[in-house]
């Protein structure tokens, strides 16, 4: 699945609801809030799934 900046995506084994928020070497860049900062990580495509934002935006 090919996801494009400002995504929201999950990890597939679970964790928060991040945002794509770029590319870089082959991996999605990814950022979220954990309460106390905003956390930053790049995982492999395969390892994200979508998140719940697409099909809000659908249901209104």
């Amino acid at each position: 699945m090919v996801f494009v900046v400002s995504d929201e995506v999950q990890a597939k084994n679970g964790g928060p609801r991040m945002i794509v928020t770029g590319y870089a070497s082959g991996m999605v860049e990814c950022r979220w809030y954990d309460g106390y900062g905003v956390k930053r990580e790049a995982f492999r495509e395969d390892e994200l799934m979508p998140g719940d934002r697409r099909r809000i935006h659908e249901e209104a």
